[in-house]
């Protein structure tokens, strides 16, 4: 027998005996062994795909200690609470540890009793730290939350930088980075700078089936949230504002009409953030008003909707915080409100910004990027995948598919960008094109001689929004790229011929002038099995005492989507019980019989 079929089949027998499924999904398998052979990784998945068992179940396999560098002390706690209920030893070392408390963690992890150490980037780039890796044994080290690294990104933190002396100095100790948001320019710079270029390159799917993605024009931003959260009642979401002024306002606004809602960002003490992200993990349906400085690495599974007050400023940013909704796989919402004034705030924001122009050329190009998956007729999902470089058929549960928006020929117009962009030598932007398409004699059209184009002037029946708009959606669809090598240069592609020929047209979708459309009606739920659903609650409501009693989150114990194939099986006994997914074998040693008795008080029998 092969190493690597040996290792394969205790990774499998590890993930249902220790973590409770009995198979692995998408390319967990081939992730695990891989590192768990030896090998350097990058895995590029989404947020509930299951990253953080790419690299557990490895660190089991292999003789040491993982150690996890996390930037986040919330996220570490979670992770390490959430391992030792499975019976894992697993420790964090970060600020939150006193010295005595730090000291017998790092006995432990010298003495080889650590199967994980969680630790911050900051700490682990200390030559203290440095050196207390070389007398240890390591399994291996992953790096989460990879994206950080990129300086194009939108989490980017300058500590992440350093982590390419893992490499340096333990040449021979396997790495993986794991992320969920890389555009091919953010992969690229990962794997640059930690040094990783003959890491194996896993990317899953993008796609999360389960979220449903709204995006309306902002009217009447307070009345439009209302509306949105009564659709949500009692449920647990993130609203996102893009300033903490606005955060406080709008908190404030839904605590006094009675919703549990509270205030995150970074303009508040320490204390209070701590405060509230701790409520906001281990108590049930509080909605959490924030900036963008809350959320990465929030582990909490039932997260039913994420809601944008304001447009965030990439694709990425967007993808990483809508998913933050539904890491469960239940069914939740990405609803997000947009306006001309957010556009506009967005690029007076990049634009006065101190970075170096290739920089602002690329975020003025993310920034465009998302303003199509905004403005777009077509289906969100769709759009939004096709940006990862990743294919997909009309989901049927985004706005746009649910309830398709109207149309207007835009061919003629579309036809008349891609011969200015022809003529003009595929080499200038957007608003260079537009300059020459509105007649626009400026110096730079004169400089190169473009104001006696045959295209100069022909594009009066469209102002300089809708040509914007118009050119998004070229580049969203295919028939455009950007050259960001040549300082943001726009060209056609292959699939431009066509319409230039007249072969094929091109619609677009119709905005001004038209009333808001009536949002399209929730997914239904699953019609649960009888008596599941007070069977769910009383399960919630024992999982809850637990989690209170433990001082974790409740999701620690038992994920939501646990419970309810708990409910909807309604197992007789423990061997019933253990083909639930999620219940492996510590949870059935501990919870087990409790969980029975509670269905047999319940006076509930087996569905048929």
């Amino acid at each position: 027998m092969s190493t690597v079929t040996s290792l394969a089949e205790q990774g499998k027998t590890l993930l249902n005996d220790v973590f409770g499924y009995p198979e692995f999904r998408g390319e967990q398998a081939a992730i695990v062994n891989h590192v768990a052979a030896g090998g350097d990784a990058l895995v590029l998945m989404p947020t509930g795909g299951g990253k953080s068992l790419c690299y557990q179940i490895p660190a089991l396999l292999r003789p040491g200690t993982a150690v996890v560098v996390s930037p986040l002390i919330a996220l570490m706690h979670d992770q390490v609470a959430a391992l030792r209920e499975l019976g894992i030893n697993a420790a964090y070392l970060n600020s939150s540890l006193g010295a005595a408390e730090a000291r017998a963690v790092e006995r432990a992890f010298l003495a080889g009793e650590l199967k994980l150490l969680y630790v911050a980037p900051e700490r682990l780039l200390t030559e203290r730290f440095l050196e207390l890796l070389t007398r240890a044994c390591i399994a291996l080290f992953a790096i989460d939350e990879a994206h950080c690294v990129s300086q194009w990104g939108h989490d980017f933190r300058p500590e992440y930088l350093g982590l390419n002396v893992l490499h340096e100095r333990f040449p021979r100790v396997p790495r993986i980075a794991l992320t969920a948001t890389a555009d091919a320019l953010t992969r690229q710079e990962i794997v640059t700078r930690l040094d990783l270029a003959t890491a194996r390159v896993f990317i899953a799917s993008f796609d999360r089936p389960n979220i449903r993605y709204r995006i309306e024009e902002k009217h009447d931003g307070a009345r439009q949230l209302r509306a949105f959260l009564d659709e949500h009642a009692g449920e647990a979401g993130i609203v996102y504002c893009g300033s903490r002024r606005k955060v406080e306002a709008v908190a404030a606004s839904l605590a006094a009409a009675g919703l549990p809602a509270l205030p995150y960002h970074a303009g508040l003490a320490a204390d209070t953030r701590r405060r509230h992200q701790d409520r906001f993990l281990r108590e049930e349906g509080l909605v959490m008003v924030a900036t963008i400085a809350f959320g990465m690495g929030i582990d909490k599974p039932d997260v039913r909707f994420v809601a944008h007050l304001d447009l965030p400023g990439s694709i990425e940013g967007y993808y990483q915080e809508t998913g933050r909704a539904g890491r469960d796989g239940l069914p939740a919402e990405a609803w997000m409100l947009w306006g001309a004034g957010d556009v506009a705030a967005q690029r007076r924001f990049i634009d006065a910004s101190a970075a170096e122009d290739g920089f602002k050329r690329v975020a003025h190009a993310k920034l465009d990027a998302l303003l199509a998956l905004v403005e777009t007729a077509g289906c969100r999902r769709q759009a939004l995948l096709a940006y990862f470089g990743e294919a997909s058929p009309p989901c049927g549960n985004c706005d746009n598919c649910l309830d398709p928006p109207r149309l207007w020929d835009a061919s003629e117009p579309a036809r008349k960008v891609l011969s200015a962009v022809y003529r003009t030598g595929q080499r200038f932007g957007a608003g260079h094109v537009i300059d020459v398409l509105l007649g626009r004699d400026t110096d730079n059209v004169r400089a190169w001689g473009h104001h006696n184009l045959s295209v100069f002037g022909i594009g009066g029946e469209l102002d300089e929004r809708r040509w914007r708009s118009l050119l998004r959606q070229l580049l969203l669809r295919g028939y455009l790229a950007t050259d960001y090598a040549a300082h943001g240069g726009l060209k056609l592609t292959a699939a431009a011929r066509p319409l230039l020929r007249g072969e094929q047209g091109f619609m677009l979708r119709e905005t001004a002038g038209h009333p808001p459309r009536v949002n399209p009606a929730r997914r239904a739920p699953t019609r649960p099995v009888a008596g599941a659903e007070a069977l769910f609650e009383r399960l919630r409501a024992w999982r809850r005492q637990l989690a209170n009693d433990k001082g974790v989150p409740a999701y620690v114990i038992l994920h939501d989507s646990t419970l309810r194939a708990i409910a909807d099986a309604r197992p007789a006994n423990l061997d019933a019980l253990s083909a639930v997914p999620g219940i492996g074998a510590r949870k059935l040693e501990a919870y087990g019989a409790a969980i029975l008795e509670i269905i047999a008080q319940a006076g509930f029998t087996p569905p048929a």
